[in-house]
């Protein structure tokens, strides 16, 4: 019965929607509209009441060290400035460790280009299959060069698959991303290094462009002599 039920054709009812003399107060909500907004609402209900039995039940005497390092600001926490948190020596070897893993991978990623560089560079160069033949005057000098153009045969550069093909695009894709990686990584180490080092004890200024030997974009600084003892 649940098949024939299901074979005869209904009319699809259609919600009403809203009447012209009510389109001032835009679409007309359905059931579903009323439940997400009263799902909405409950939540949010929900949420004050448990706030204010929060602030119904709490200790007076309460306390924790997070009450005396911030402060209120139109009502609001705001925690006090964390720069001075570490010392200098606490500084410099974070620096350092992140200089050590800069240059790890640096390193990292120039090994891999060099042996991506040599697989493409065997793959696009054919052997020669040249070979030496030694003459005893001149006439077998011209037959052996006439033998050697007649059996030379050029390797024909269609002849490689569309998936080989492929994969050397990919490759070198591949090869051209991790170059600029290099020389990004290579920009951000310089700027650490310099970082660190200006860190470091000792009077320094920085040069002006009229002072450079060779003009460059990037600062240049010069630290003055000191007897060491």
């Amino acid at each position: 019965m649940s098949s024939l039920r299901n074979a005869i054709s209904r009319r699809a009812h259609k919600e009403r929607a809203q009447p012209s003399s009510r389109k001032k107060f835009g679409l007309l909500e359905k059931h579903k509209d009323y439940v997400v907004r009263a799902k909405a609402f409950h939540k949010k209900e929900e949420t004050l009441r448990k706030l204010k039995e929060k602030a119904a039940f709490r200790n007076p005497d309460e306390f924790y060290f997070q009450m005396i390092k911030t402060r209120t600001v139109d009502g609001v926490h705001k925690p006090e400035s964390q720069a001075n948190k570490y010392t200098q020596e606490e500084l410099m070897l974070m620096k350092t460790q992140d200089i050590g893993y800069i240059l790890q991978k640096l390193q990292s990623e120039r090994k891999k280009i060099e042996k991506l560089t040599a697989v493409l560079h065997s793959v696009d160069n054919h052997p020669s299959n040249r070979h030496i033949y030694y003459a005893e005057d001149r006439e077998e000098a011209r037959e052996l060069q006439s033998q050697a153009s007649e059996s030379r045969v050029t390797p024909p550069s269609g002849d490689i698959p569309d998936h080989i093909k492929r994969k050397t695009a990919a490759s070198y894709r591949e090869l051209e991303a991790r170059n600029s990686r290099v020389n990004q990584l290579e920009k951000l180490y310089m700027e650490m290094s310099l970082k660190k080092e200006l860190q470091k004890k000792g009077r320094k200024r920085k040069l002006r462009e009229d002072e450079l030997v060779c003009p460059t974009s990037k600062p240049v600084y010069k630290w003055r002599s000191e007897r060491k003892r």
